[in-house]
């Protein structure tokens, strides 16, 4: 069996912040960065809270099987909810999606690549 490589998004909004909590937000904004985003297996927050209330968390995780995607976004939604709730920040409207990485479809380098391999 292969491993499989799933990337989970958690997305959602803060809710009900106060000052304190908004100020400590915008102070660690840089390491939070959208250009800096990227899928970690501890999960990687970005959001522009100076902008919107919006965060987005991406977990990547393995597997054996297809079904083991299931399990993996609902560890990664317990992971945000997790990582949110013990700072104090409120949240609404969690929401994930996940993908196989195996059932991708292929890029166009991709495909020139796995012709030149098949050649």
């Amino acid at each position: 069996m292969s491993t499989r490589t799933f990337r989970i998004t958690v997305r959602g909004v803060f809710h009900g912040l106060d000052d304190d909590q908004r100020a400590a937000l915008l102070a660690d904004a840089p390491a939070h960065d959208v250009l800096r985003a990227a899928f970690t297996p501890e999960g990687h927050l970005s959001y522009d809270i100076a902008a919107r209330s919006a965060f987005t968390f991406r977990f990547v995780e393995t597997g054996e099987e297809e079904e083991d995607i299931l399990e993996a976004t609902g560890r990664a939604e317990e992971a945000a909810r997790l990582w949110l709730t013990e700072r104090g920040y409120g949240y609404r409207n969690l929401r994930s999606t996940a993908e196989d990485l195996s059932q991708a479809p292929l890029g166009k380098r991709q495909r020139r690549e796995a012709a030149r391999r098949h050649a």
